[in-house]
């Protein structure tokens, strides 16, 4: 039984290739949205390698999974994957990659634990630090301005969403470049990027070992604010969005020599100084077609055998 084997091979080897790839493609910072789907859909091949390796393996190893995968097919379907000529790994590969998933999750619901803890707390410091006036509905606006001395802005996700700014960075921004770090954080918001980042991070914290997940989370983190700040540029200019980028960060050393929390923001200051061409339109439709292709790929190698069977 070599489909299983296949998979798992197939999985090792997109998730090697891929970020090599996408390192190496000039074409993720210039078009942000489009290498996150990439990014997604590689991710998600490496994972349906594993799922789909698992149950044939599980089919392989147990009559009773065998019965619920291939219940409904055809004696000559069953009869391609040759089930029974598994030897004793199968049950040791299905049971490994089923711990794996079930890690996977665990690692997942943790990360959502923590985040939801880490807002909780947040949302409690902004009520003692900006506590609610008598008669004001605490599901009401969502901007709350937070007295502090330095210039700062985020959105906080959650149930009653905010988006927090400080003072300080409201005597400091002003005009169209208060209006590029809003919509800046707006565009996290709309495209729901904490629940990226989210994944991202449960992989990675799970599987620490395996680089590709590394990758993953390191990417999400810079694809997100270079998608982002695309949102506010196109709504306010791209030297409007770096000024403000500048302004909100000067304080914090991240220009100097030095490393710094913020290295990222030169990078991006840069980026949208000196913006990069756009692909066509075509050409993103290629690249984001040929990614989805990409997870497509394991379904069909699970899927050869049975199809051959059939005629």
């Amino acid at each position: 039984m070599m489909v299983p084997a296949a998979l798992l091979l197939l999985g090792a080897l997109t998730a090697v290739a891929a970020p090599r790839l996408l390192a190496r493609a000039d074409w993720p910072d210039r078009e942000p949205v489009v290498a996150l789907w990439a990014w997604q859909c590689v991710v998600a091949a490496v994972l349906l390698c594993c799922a789909l390796s698992m149950t044939l393996s599980a089919a392989a190893a147990w009559q009773a999974v065998r019965g619920h995968v291939f219940g409904p097919a055809p004696r000559a379907v069953v009869d391609a994957y040759a089930l029974g000529a598994a030897g004793p790994w199968a049950a040791t590969t299905a049971v490994a990659l089923a711990c794996g998933g079930l890690w996977s999750a665990a690692m997942l619901v943790l990360e959502v634990a923590r985040a939801r803890s880490r807002r909780r707390r947040r949302r409690a410091e902004l009520l003692v630090r900006a506590p609610l006036l008598p008669g004001e509905d605490s599901a009401g606006g969502r901007l709350v301005v937070l007295e502090g001395e330095r210039p700062d802005a985020w959105w906080l996700p959650g149930a009653t969403p905010r988006l927090v700014i400080t003072t300080a960075a409201l005597s400091r921004l002003k005009g169209r470049r208060l209006d590029a770090v809003l919509a800046h954080e707006q565009g996290h918001a709309q495209a729901r990027h904490d629940w990226l980042l989210h994944c991202s991070a449960a992989l990675a914290g799970g599987f620490p070992q395996v680089p590709v997940f590394a990758a993953f989370r390191d990417e999400m983190h810079r694809l997100v604010e270079l998608a982002a700040d695309d949102m506010a540029s196109r709504r306010f200019g791209r030297l409007t969005t770096a000024l403000a980028l500048v302004e909100l960060n000067e304080d914090r050393g991240v220009f100097g020599p030095g490393p710094a929390p913020h290295a990222h923001v030169p990078q991006r200051v840069h980026r949208l100084l000196t913006p990069p061409d756009r692909l066509t339109a075509m050409r993103r439709l290629r690249l984001t077609a040929a990614a989805a292709v990409v997870p497509v790929v394991p379904v069909l190698v699970a899927l050869v055998p049975g199809l051959r069977a059939l005629g």
